[in-house]
C-alpha cells in the first residue's frame, strides 16, 4: 500500500512538472527576438523597465572604451569644468557626465611661418650689384625673405626680369614688392641728391612702409656671410626704448672720421655707420624725438625735413650724418651691434682693428668706397665676385667656397687679405648651418 502511494505521488508531481515546462516555453515563445540597432543589442524584456543609461547594458568601462573609440585622429573632450555638485544637480550630473560631453577632432593649426623683412635702395647702374646682395641673403638664410626693393623707373622691369629668371627653388623662399622712389616732405630733388642718388630714401622707410612692423635696411654694396636670421634676432635684444641697431663708424676714436672732421653732433665717441640699419618701424613711427629745434620732441616724420635744412651746410655723407645727429639727442634709442655686422674696408686697411671679426669672422661685409670693383681692397673683390659667378643650386662648397679659398692666396700680401680666417670662417660656418637645416633633418629617422 505504502509502495503504491509513492507511486501515484512522483507521477502527479511529474506531470505538474510537465505542466509548468509546458505553460513557461509558450510564454517565451511571444517574446520578439533581439534586434540589431547600431551595432549594439537592443534588449527588451517582458515585465522590466528599460534600463535609463547604456552602461546599464554594457558597464561603464565597455561605454568608456566605446566613446575613445568613436573619436576619429586625436581628440580633445570639450565641457565645462565644474566642482562637486549636490543634491539633485549632483544626481543629473553624475548622469550626464557621458552623454553631455562631446568629443571632436583637434584641428592643429599651423602657426604662421615668420617672415624676415629686407630693404635696399637702388639707383644708376647698382642692379647687378643689388641682386648680388639679395643672392647672397637668400644663399645663406633660413626663414623666408620679403625684399622691399626700392628703384629707381627705369630700373623696376629689370629687377622683375632677373628675379623671376630665378630657380623655381629659389623663388620660393622669398617675396618682394619694388617701389618709385619718394619723398613725403621737402624737395624732392634736393633729397635725390644728398650724398649718393637716392640713399636719403633709407629715412622715409618708416613713413612709405606702414603695414611693416620691423625690417633690416642695407646699402647695395653689402653681402651676407652668414644668415639673415642671426641679425634679425637683435631685434628680440632691443630694450623698450631702443627702436633702431647700427654699427660704429669706427673702433678706434683717434683715426675715426667723425671724432676728427665732423661739424655737427653726431651718435657717441666715433659716430654710426647707416649701411646696416636694423630697424622696429613701429616704434620710429609713434616716439617723439628730442632735437635742438623745439624744446618739444617731434615724430619721424615731422623732424627731417626741418633737421635737414639746419643742418645741409654742415653734412658730408648725407642721411648717414642726419641719423647721427638725430641719435645724438636720443641715444637711449639705439642699439649698437658689433663691428662684424658691418665690416668695411677702414676695419683693416689701417690695421685690423675689428676684435669681434677676429674672433667670430665676419658677419655682413659693406664693400663701400667701390672695393667690389677695383683692386684697391682685393679680399672683398674675391668674395663679391664668388657670390655674384655662384650658380643657384651648385654646391656650395665646391663652387663657391672652395674657389675663395684657392682665390684668398692671391691676397694675403695686402692690407686685407693677411687675415683669411676672418672672411672665411662664417662662410664656412653658414654652409654647414644650411646643409644641415636643408637636408639632414630630412633624412633623419624619426624617433
Amino acid at each position: 500500500m505504502r509502495i503504491h502511494c509513492k507511486v501515484v505521488a512522483i507521477a502527479v508531481g511529474f506531470g505538474v512538472f510537465l505542466l509548468l515546462y509546458f505553460f513557461g516555453g509558450n510564454g517565451g515563445a511571444d517574446e520578439p527576438p533581439p534586434k540589431e540597432v547600431g551595432g549594439v543589442r537592443e534588449l527588451e524584456e517582458v515585465g522590466r523597465s528599460p534600463p535609463s543609461l547604456l552602461s546599464d547594458y554594457v558597464g561603464s568601462d565597455a561605454v568608456a572604451k566605446l566613446a575613445r573609440k568613436s573619436a576619429t585622429g586625436v581628440g580633445e573632450r570639450v565641457g565645462r569644468k565644474e566642482g562637486k555638485a549636490t543634491g539633485r544637480e549632483g544626481n543629473e550630473n553624475a548622469k550626464s557626465k557621458f552623454l553631455g560631453n562631446v568629443i571632436r577632432p583637434v584641428t592643429r593649426r599651423k602657426r604662421p611661418e615668420e617672415v624676415m623683412h629686407l630693404a635696399v635702395v637702388a639707383c644708376g647702374k647698382r642692379l647687378d650689384e643689388t641682386l648680388t646682395m639679395l643672392k647672397s641673403a637668400l644663399l645663406f638664410s633660413l626663414k623666408k625673405i620679403k625684399f622691399h626693393i626700392f628703384a629707381e623707373d627705369s630700373l623696376a622691369p629689370r629687377f622683375e626680369e632677373r628675379l623671376h629668371q630665378w630657380p623655381p627653388s629659389v623663388s620660393a623662399r622669398f617675396q618682394y614688392s619694388i617701389y618709385p622712389i619718394s619723398f613725403s616732405v621737402g624737395d624732392a630733388e634736393e633729397w635725390k641728391k644728398l650724398f649718393k642718388p637716392c640713399a636719403a630714401q633709407r629715412l622715409f622707410l618708416p613713413v612709405i612702409l606702414k603695414d611693416v612692423d620691423s625690417l633690416l635696411y642695407v646699402d647695395t654694396d653689402v653681402l651676407f656671410l652668414r644668415p639673415m636670421d642671426d641679425i634679425w634676432m637683435f631685434l628680440k635684444s632691443f630694450n623698450e626704448s631702443q627702436l633702431a641697431a647700427m654699427a660704429p663708424e669706427h673702433e678706434v676714436p683717434k683715426i675715426g672720421w667723425y671724432s676728427r672732421f665732423a661739424r655737427h653732433p653726431f651718435y657717441g665717441v666715433t659716430g654710426v655707420n647707416s649701411g646696416v640699419m636694423l630697424m622696429n618701424l613701429t616704434r620710429i613711427r609713434r616716439t617723439l624725438f628730442k632735437s635742438s629745434l623745439i624744446a618739444g620732441g617731434l615724430l619721424w616724420e615731422d623732424l627731417l625735413h626741418p633737421l635737414h635744412q639746419k643742418y645741409k651746410n654742415h653734412i658730408t655723407w648725407g642721411d648717414q650724418d642726419l641719423l647721427n645727429i638725430i641719435f645724438h639727442y636720443n641715444p637711449e634709442n639705439l642699439y649698437i651691434f658689433p663691428c662684424q655686422w658691418n665690416y668695411r674696408p677702414d676695419h683693416c686697411m689701417y690695421g685690423s682693428n675689428c676684435k669681434g671679426a677676429e674672433q667670430e669672422g665676419v658677419s655682413i661685409l659693406h664693400g663701400n668706397r667701390g672695393v667690389y670693383h677695383d683692386d684697391k681692397q682685393p679680399a672683398f673683390k674675391v668674395v663679391y665676385d664668388a657670390i655674384h659667378n655662384f650658380p643657384f643650386e651648385d654646391n656650395m662648397f665646391q663652387s663657391l667656397f672652395y674657389p675663395i679659398q684657392s682665390k684668398f692666396l692671391d691676397t694675403v700680401n695686402t692690407l686685407c687679405g693677411r687675415i683669411p680666417q676672418v672672411f672665411l670662417k662664417q662662410i664656412e660656418k653658414a654652409m654647414k648651418t644650411v646643409f644641415e637645416a636643408n637636408v639632414v633633418r630630412h633624412v633623419r629617422p624619426r624617433k
